[in-house]
């Protein structure tokens, strides 16, 4: 199940948002998340206290932190939530050349990995995460993220 918040509006539909969410669920994942598009000023805050990046960015995942007692008495698990900056996937597509629905179905699925573990800190890692995007991605009818236009 897949929550939206929209505290910015986003170019894309509520629809656009669940398939792409859905999409990204691994086998392995089911369960709840929150995908809340932010403006600027409210990502800088949550990457300042949180990763300890004083400067807004383009997609914060944070993954449930249930006990694993308490998870097991939910009837679906929290994933955990997304926050997307709308002002910095717009500014993005555009310096990158990419349609902002491109750029926002690939922020989705990039947070939606993170909740499910997988990271990009090393290049080994790095690799994983990027290849399921692109697969991910491809299986949506978009083109690799990670190849300049």
């Amino acid at each position: 199940m897949i929550s939206l918040q929209l505290a910015e509006s986003a170019p894309v539909s509520e629809q656009q948002f669940t398939t792409w969410a859905q999409a990204a669920l691994l086998e392995s994942a089911a369960g709840e998340v929150a995908i809340r598009v932010a403006s600027a000023e409210e990502v800088q805050t949550l990457n300042r206290d949180y990763r300890g990046k004083d400067k807004p960015t383009n997609v914060l995942s944070f993954p449930s932190e249930l006990p694993p007692e308490l998870a097991a008495e939910c009837e679906e698990l929290e994933l955990g939530d997304i926050v997307i900056c709308a002002d910095v996937v717009a500014s993005e597509a555009e310096e990158q050349g990419k349609s902002l629905e491109a750029h926002w179905a690939h922020m989705v699925v990039h947070g939606m990995l993170h909740l499910q573990g997988y990271d990009h800190i090393d290049d080994a890692e790095a690799d994983v995460m990027e290849a399921l995007e692109i697969k991910i991605l491809a299986g949506l009818g978009f083109a690799n993220p990670y190849e300049m236009p």
